[in-house]
């Protein structure tokens, strides 16, 4: 969603590079490219006018006039004011001190309230919680029926005693709710309710009127994170008719412009605590405004990618698979990187994840080519082989890869393809495993190099002749005159030849003394 924004911020502080100081005129320059780029993102006119005032009145001062890089300053004071607006401090559920937790969702219709009930009530099962879901949503066709297939998606507890399509009571089923969870020993209720218009007042009534029956502990206004300037307006009249304590973005995938993200927190006083960003259950996480500005900035998501891997991954597994590595390139077998890449795809999407690490938004075109489908494919190849070839890949020959590939559905060359980058890529990780630093990489501060790489590094044993002609004859005729007065002072005044300096003999004269090829060459 961020994309354009981080291109249009990216190329500005391009900009700023080699600059050993900022003029005035490069903050106004810096600031003007910033608020358009704001600006084509949608964000809410107000929100770009205290940013950029802000931006200006801290760029301007001494502290980093005189910065030896002032491209990282202002891109450290963006980040700042990035989060701030965000939000600043990442906000966390309040959860009552005794009996069920209530939270109440709304928003407007289609906002996707109710499948964002499902996606919370899968995090907080995660979380150890045992959440209940509640549909109050009565109103729209068939809202009681998809919450179910969402609480049964999620692997939570439904409660919808009314059949809606417009019959029943919203308010009871609320107020009943509460009850039942007491009763059943749900310490978490999440409460779905109808999708309403800014200007529906009977609706909005009804909102106000479930607030009030199950005094929630809190109320998230869901917003659709495509909807731009128009969300911030939305927000305001769900703060005045129902009063909501937290922002969830839902559709935060999407190709919009995103300028609601970066306009709602800060218009509303209201921090955003959850965000949706894509269709699977899991694809739903906390809301961590630091993270986010980093991310719009080209600068990763490492925290949220190393969370995501200490969730899947086995802390066991892991130490297991790096004592593999230790013990030698063969220790490493195709079943153990089948594993692997299995681990790595209950992670999400591998375009997602390669998007968290630090500068891959200059290769953002290539990431979202890559198919997850591909990952598959290598699979099936492995799954194809048998154990014995899948133990020691350096058996597969000609014969036994046309098996494999009719096998997986693949051509001969995929399967080779995919036995030659396995050694390489097991090779390179047991180097890296044993401390020995990536092959054929001298010359970088740990991380060690290869031998036929020194012996580039070695210097050339001869001096290289300059491509001038001017100057490469000044060079000869300087060699020559050096060589005469070497010849002289060595004959002269009963002193020993040059040549028996260099083991060569003496007796020789100056007419008949010649330097050894070598040493010529040395010259």
């Amino acid at each position: 969603m961020f994309d354009t924004l981080s291109d249009r911020l990216a190329a500005t502080f391009k900009n700023l590079r080699g600059k050993g100081r900022l003029s005035e005129a490069d903050i106004d320059a810096t600031a003007r490219e910033i608020r358009i780029a704001l600006l084509e993102a949608d964000v809410a006119l107000p929100v770009v006018r205290a940013f950029i005032a802000r931006i200006k009145e801290r760029a301007a001062s001494a502290e980093v006039s005189g910065a030896l890089n002032p491209a990282q300053q202002v891109i450290k004071i963006v980040n700042e004011e990035l989060i701030a607006i965000l939000g600043g401090e990442t906000r966390r559920l309040k959860y009552a001190k005794s009996g069920p937790t209530v939270i109440m969702l709304a928003g407007l219709q289609g906002a996707g309230k109710t499948t964002l009930a499902g996606k919370l009530g899968h995090w907080l099962k995660a979380q150890k919680h045992t959440p209940l879901l509640v549909a109050c949503d009565l109103q729209r066709p068939n809202a009681v029926t998809q919450l179910e297939v969402m609480a049964d998606r999620a692997g939570v507890a439904f409660y919808g005693p009314q059949p809606g399509n417009g019959v029943g009571d919203p308010v009871q089923v609320a107020r009943d709710s509460v009850e039942y969870a007491k009763q059943k020993q749900f310490d978490v209720v999440i409460v779905d309710t109808a999708g309403r218009l800014g200007i529906d007042a009977e609706l909005m009534q009804q909102a106000a009127d479930i607030r009030a029956a199950i005094n929630p502990d809190e109320v998230l206004f869901v917003v659709d994170a495509m909807v731009g300037q128009d969300a911030v307006t939305t927000a305001q009249a769900f703060l005045d008719g129902v009063d909501f304590t937290g922002v969830v973005l839902s559709k935060l995938d999407g190709d919009a412009r995103g300028g609601a993200a970066l306009s709602v927190a800060h218009v509303t006083g209201r921090q955003i605590m959850f965000a949706s960003n894509g269709e699977k259950v899991d694809d739903f996480d906390a809301f961590h405004p630091d993270r986010m500005a980093s991310r719009i900035l080209g600068m990763g998501d490492m925290l949220s990618l190393i969370e995501k891997a200490e969730q899947t991954f086995s802390q066991a597994e892991a130490e297991k698979m790096a004592a593999k590595l230790r013990g030698g390139p063969k220790q490493f077998t195709l079943d153990d990187f089948l594993s692997q890449l299995e681990q790595v795809q209950k992670m999400g999407s591998i375009s997602k994840l390669l998007g968290m690490l630090p500068g891959m938004g200059q290769i953002r075109d290539q990431i979202n080519n890559i198919d997850d489908k591909d990952v598959n494919r290598v699979g099936a190849i492995i799954k194809s082989m048998t154990p014995v070839e899948r133990a020691e890949p350096e058996l597969i020959n000609g014969s036994r890869r046309a098996r494999i590939a009719k096998g997986s559905g693949v051509q001969v060359g995929e399967v080779k393809n995919l036995v030659e980058r396995f050694f390489e890529a097991r090779k390179m990780m047991s180097a890296m495993a044993s401390g020995k630093g990536m092959p054929g990489m001298p010359g970088i501060p740990g991380m060690g190099g290869g031998k036929k790489s020194a012996k580039k590094a070695q210097p050339a044993k001869g001096k290289r002749k300059s491509g001038n002609p001017l100057k490469r004859a000044q060079e000869e005729a300087a060699a020559a005159e050096r060589k005469a007065l070497g010849a002289g002072a060595g004959a002269g005044d009963g002193a020993q030849a040059p040549g028996g300096a260099f083991g060569l003999g003496a007796g020789k004269g100056p007419a008949d003394f010649e330097l050894p090829k070598e040493f010529k060459d040395l010259l």
